[in-house]
């Protein structure tokens, strides 16, 4: 059954597109634009999902929202292809970046990000904030430097999870400069046919 993937430009929704590539698995892309002014996403998907947010898909009649949530409903659809490793460390750092990327990564870039349009006062708390996530992105290029993915040999969904918040650190804070390992995994990333395909499904991604 073709899934549905209601999708929002320049959003997280972006790797649910990316790992339905990946997996193979057929799929059909609703988009949607954002409020110029407000930057937010269009009254529209409350009629898809009471939240009214981006991502969101429809396989059938079920309906996931939340991305990580999305992204294991895909693995266990696609047999569990790109999920968590057999070895049991790898299985647990599969797990800790599923979760670690919108629960512990992504908030302080939206510090920042808010941080980065407040007049005076905001850019007086970046200077204070910045060290606080700065311990973040050290800490991604320390986990890359001691192996080639984030669950360890293999590339998994992990990898998918953590790319939108690296990709908008390095849009919103500049991170790359002395971390190489960051930046060598960039750019697998974007080299993969499967990402290549999933930007030209998705439409503009300032973030890639």
């Amino acid at each position: 059954m073709t899934v549905i993937v209601h999708h929002l430009e320049n959003s997280r929704s972006q790797r649910v597109l990316w790992l339905l590539e990946e997996l193979g698995l057929a799929y059909d892309v609703k988009r949607y634009e954002r409020n110029k002014a407000t930057m937010l996403a269009p009254p529209e998907l409350k009629r898809v999902h009471p939240l009214g947010k981006s991502p969101v898909i429809e396989d059938g009649g079920t309906v996931v929202a939340e991305t990580g949530a999305i992204l294991e409903y895909l693995v266990d659809k696609a047999g569990g292809r790109l999920g968590a490793p057999a070895q049991r460390e790898d299985a647990l750092r599969y797990r800790h970046f599923l979760h670690y990327a919108e629960g512990s990564l992504m908030p302080p870039l939206l510090v920042m990000l808010v941080l980065a349009r407040v007049p005076l006062f905001g850019k007086m708390g970046l200077k204070k904030f910045r060290p606080m996530a700065e311990v973040h992105f050290d800490y991604v290029e320390g986990q890359l430097a001691s192996r080639p993915w984030f669950a360890g040999d293999s590339f998994t969904a992990a990898d998918v999870m953590m790319s939108f918040p690296i990709e908008a650190a390095v849009g919103r804070a500049g991170i790359l400069e002395g971390r190489p390992h960051i930046a060598a995994w960039l750019e697998k990333i974007h080299a993969r046919p499967a990402y290549q395909k999933a930007l030209a499904a998705g439409g503009p991604y300032a973030y890639a």
